[in-house]
């Protein structure tokens, strides 16, 4: 079944590449072709992924834990609010979940401080995003460079990489 989808996926990008009628935009690490043929319009986006792409937009315990001494960005944390209450959060972070980090991107920045209780980030400003263990912050990272946020990153190991240090540190 899957090697049948990826075969139409195949036939369906071979056709679009040899229309004359596609039209290609880079956008971050995402590709945006539009095909149109007879009156339809079709989107299809692609994604390059490499090494050197996930280092350039990931960040470290050591590097958070700077960011947020000498407060020089801001640090968004993309979980829903009853895992901030089970499990616990990261200190400075500000809670926009996921589904709301669109919207919330594009408050007035008095809204979003009244929303959500931090400091709105400008467009030009570092951005973190962070979730439990790292699966739902890039989504929010893609969302943010769609809407003009260039200075973007993600903390991959999330909450559960942050406790883990936290504990050795509290430890020691």
């Amino acid at each position: 079944m899957a090697l049948n989808a990826c075969y139409r996926l195949t036939r369906c990008v071979l056709r679009v590449a040899e229309s004359r009628t596609v039209a290609v935009r880079a956008l971050a690490s995402r590709s945006r072709c539009l095909y149109r043929q007879a009156g339809v319009s079709t989107d299809l986006w692609t994604r390059s992924f490499s090494a050197a792409d996930q280092t350039a937009v990931s960040v470290t315990y050591d590097q958070i834990k700077k960011l947020l001494v000498t407060k020089s960005g801001v640090v968004i944390d993309v979980r829903e609010p009853w895992e901030l209450r089970e499990y616990g959060s990261i200190p400075g972070s500000i809670n926009v979940p996921l589904g709301q980090v669109i919207a919330a991107l594009q408050l007035k920045p008095e809204e979003f401080k009244e929303k959500y209780g931090g400091e709105m980030p400008m467009v030009g400003e570092r951005l973190i995003f962070t979730c439990l263990a790292g699966v739902r912050s890039p989504k929010a990272l893609e969302a943010a460079q769609s809407l003009g946020y260039s200075n973007v990153q993600h903390y991959p190991g999330g909450w559960q990489d942050w406790a883990k240090h936290e504990i050795l540190q509290t430890k020691a």
